[in-house]
């Protein structure tokens, strides 16, 4: 039931005023929180591409008698289309703006604890504004401010070119991953300007599902290599993703640069200034368009060197993050669903056969690691045991392998080897809630997204009575003292080898991790062959 929205003014000091929405239960008339939508965190970039820019010091939102108006939604950045997500055509690639939900009543004396959540879609689709957090810190009693930041997405977020770094070189700006440095933009923004909110800027969790869940782990890797006065993450959720291999070089962005101009017809011959020139005319859908015709049309991370450092993988394999993590005493909440690989299945499937699943697999990982991955998976190129096709069922297990089983299990390993085990809080829910039907089918089971409706307490929907009760003792309130920096969570897990699971009746069992012989297996087989062709990693 969608709550009533009455205007609130809220006064941000320096900033001006904001005028936002108090959302109120329906039934009760009890205010749930303040509600302030589309609040802008960062400036445009001067040109497509570039970095965008932090609010001035004198950047107001409003006057009193004329506040910025808040009480809407992010802008969309262009993207594909997704099965059960409609989002129109109602694009910009303005879309620096995020939905913050803060509690009502008087905040404790160091302010309210803090939860950044990066929102997931592959890094290629996706929008906060299909998140709904207000019954959450109404009827949960959550008691944090949540900020949800848009960023630039696919082509628009994660193009690299040696013409781009050309160009990024005349104004002294990082060249790539600008979906990253949004997203570090938002943190830094939170930290700069919670406080005007009753927040406590010290006390920041950083949290991401799915794609949001791989940029947590490059956003903290990111984070915990600057000085300790200018780290912002004191804690981080790591729901349903890991990372997977070492980004991309930059030679392999060229090639689907220069590919995506022959797409455009632009001449290859151009000087790097006339490229661009032509690529920042061309209206975002097209250009849209263009980029998810081609062959290889994930666009992702790229190893820049500057926020992806090229031994980042080096530094798992080694322990040195792990060492990094434990002196700071960051912990982190990781785990998955029983099903992900029916809503993954989804995504680009391949045609039914060997090579189809061969060149899918490609769009997202390097040629060595799928020429590993199809030994290890369909060896004598026949298909994996228990799978009865090549584009739904070994397609499916391989990619939520890759995207959540393995390479999570791969990350704690590496964690633990540098003495981060005591900090990590692993979880496996198997348990759907009914209300998952209005969005992803009951027959994929407790799949990819299904817990969305956990975490965010219906997410906009209507919980049942017996859901409240059993996903509040499972995971809100271990949640809540979480992200409040309570050091007993009540998590019941004595080991890394242990997760708390929600069991399929709603119970919660500690179980001892059945997938982590195999996973690890998996891990190592990938750790030991060369990512970029650059020969091999260093094994564990």
């Amino acid at each position: 039931m969608e709550p009533l929205r009455n205007p609130y003014l809220k006064s941000l000091e320096h900033r001006g005023f904001v005028q936002g929405v108090t959302l109120t239960d329906r039934t009760t008339n009890a205010p749930w929180c303040h509600y302030f939508g589309g609040l802008r965190y960062a400036l445009p970039p001067t040109k497509r591409w570039r970095k965008a820019q932090r609010l001035p010091p004198s950047y107001s939102y409003g006057s009193k008698d004329h506040p910025g108006q808040c009480a809407g939604e992010t802008g969309v950045c262009p993207q594909p289309s997704f099965p059960g997500l409609s989002l129109g055509d109602n694009w910009s690639e303005d879309c620096f703006q995020c939905n913050v939900w803060v509690p009502t009543g008087e905040p404790p004396k160091d302010g309210w604890p803090v939860l950044v959540f990066i929102h997931g879609g592959f890094l290629q689709f996706g929008t906060p504004n299909t998140f709904s957090a207000g019954a959450l810190l109404g009827e949960a009693a959550f008691n944090a401010i949540i900020v949800m930041p848009a960023y630039r997405l696919g082509v628009f977020g994660f193009l690299y070119s040696s013409e781009l770094e050309h160009d990024a070189a005349t104004v002294s700006e990082p060249v790539g991953n600008q979906g990253f440095w949004d997203q570090r933009l938002a943190l830094e923004w939170t930290r700069d300007n919670i406080s005007l909110f009753g927040g406590n800027p010290s006390q920041i969790t950083i949290s991401g599902y799915s794609a949001g869940a791989y940029s947590v782990f490059y956003q903290l890797s990111y984070d915990i290599h600057l000085p300790e006065d200018q780290s912002i993450i004191k804690q981080a959720c790591i729901w349903s993703n890991s990372p997977v291999a070492q980004p991309k070089a930059p030679s392999s962005a060229q090639t689907q640069f220069n590919e995506l101009l022959s797409a455009l017809n632009i001449p290859h011959t151009l000087s790097w200034v006339d490229k661009l020139a032509q690529l920042r005319s061309i209206p975002g859908s097209k250009l849209l368009s263009a980029a998810t015709s081609l062959e290889i049309n994930q666009f992702r991370p790229t190893t820049d060197s500057l926020f992806i450092h090229p031994t980042i993988f080096q530094s798992l394999d080694n322990g040195n993050i792990g060492r990094r993590i434990a002196a700071r005493n960051i912990r982190i909440m990781l785990g998955e669903c029983r099903d992900e690989g029916a809503l993954y299945a989804t995504w680009y499937p391949p045609q039914n056969d060997h090579s189809s699943l061969y060149k899918r697999l490609l769009a997202d990982y390097p040629t060595p690691l799928v020429d590993t991955l199809m030994k290890l998976y369909c060896p004598d190129g026949k298909l994996p045991s228990g799978c009865r096709d090549w584009n739904c069922d070994a397609f499916g297990r391989i990619y939520a392998d890759m995207q959540v089983y393995n390479m999570q299990r791969g990350l704690v390993h590496s964690l633990v080897l540098g003495g981060a085990a005591h900090l990590l809080y692993r979880y496996r829910i198997e348990h759907r809630l009914k209300c998952a039907d209005e969005t992803i089918p009951p027959e994929w089971g407790v799949t990819h997204a299904t817990d969305q409706y956990i975490w965010w307490w219906g997410n906009g929907s209507v919980l049942q009575a017996d859901e409240k009760s059993m996903i509040k003792s499972a995971f809100i309130e271990p949640l809540t003292k979480f992200v409040h920096g309570e050091s007993d969570i009540g998590w019941g897990t004595k080991s890394h080898r242990e997760m708390r699971k929600l069991r399929s009746d709603g119970s919660v069992e500690i179980w001892q991790d059945g997938l982590w012989d195999e996973a690890i297996r998996v891990w190592k087989a990938l750790r030991a062959v060369g990512e970029q062709g650059n020969g091999p990693i260093a094994k564990l």
